[in-house]
């Protein structure tokens, strides 16, 4: 695979619309794509967002399609002209694209005639791509090579997810255990913070900051693929923060 380093299977997100770069909308969808590869055992290493712009996506899809194992797409497949994620990864793989007929096919039995000119649009796949299930609404989306294409839509998104599951080669997968830390800032907790994660520089351990309701405090979010070993590090974490002074220290679920 193309970005397997010590066991770890990689992807990278594109992200592609000028309504994102504007702010006109909000993307939810690297989170929710972030958190479904983590379920396989697939790390996300990079994302990017890029506008609707031929060459830029073509550039940003050629540098993560040959730096991780996976790439995900998301926006810029539906039926009008600056929908053009299609264009690009069919020039970045170097092959035409062509109307698929098994779109055709659906397209024609939803709204029982031909498919005009635009709709048509989002029945275009490269040439050498196979089909992404969309058990939402639309026409479904297309993996070639590495690379999946998905709706910018959250909720169609997540549906064309579940097809994309299976066909990915998951590597051991992350799992996470949180610290919570009441009543003392991060500057209080820095230095038995910065002890514990010098003595584990291969697992990741985040300090997440939260205020509200008169309450503030971290919590210390430590991820790791060995639950033995994570197990053994939350321990050690929570005796130094408990040995340092800190009070209201304790283990929770989730963030």
């Amino acid at each position: 695979m193309t970005g397997s380093v010590d066991g770890r299977v990689t992807a990278g997100v594109l992200i592609i619309g000028d309504e994102i770069l504007s702010g006109r909308t909000q993307d939810t969808n690297l989170r929710d794509i972030a958190k479904y590869l983590g379920v396989h055992g697939v790390d996300l290493a990079e994302a990017r967002t890029v506008s609707d712009d031929l060459p830029e996506i073509v550039a940003a899809l050629d540098a993560l399609r040959t730096r991780y194992d996976y790439v995900i797409t998301t926006g810029g497949i539906g039926p009008t002209h600056d929908d053009i994620t299609a264009d690009a990864v069919a020039a970045a793989f170097g092959v035409e694209l062509e109307e698929h007929p098994e779109i055709m096919a659906m397209m024609a039995a939803r709204w029982g005639e031909a498919p005009n000119a635009a709709r048509r649009r989002m029945a275009r796949v490269p040439v050498g791509g196979v089909l992404v299930k969309n058990p939402v609404q639309g026409p479904p989306g297309f993996m070639i090579g590495n690379v999946f294409v998905l709706a910018g839509v959250p909720t169609i998104m997540r549906g064309m997810l579940e097809d994309v599951g299976h066909r990915l080669k998951g590597g051991a997968v992350t799992i996470s255990r949180t610290v919570r830390v009441e009543g003392s800032g991060e500057s209080v907790i820095a230095q038995p913070l910065e002890a514990v994660a010098k003595a584990h520089p291969d697992m990741s351990l985040g300090s997440y900051p939260f205020f509200g309701d008169g309450i503030f405090g971290s919590n210390l979010v430590l991820r790791a693929r060995d639950a033995s070993e994570l197990a053994a590090v939350v321990e050690e974490l929570i005796a130094a923060l408990t040995a340092a002074g800190i009070e209201g220290v304790r283990e929770v679920d989730g963030v």
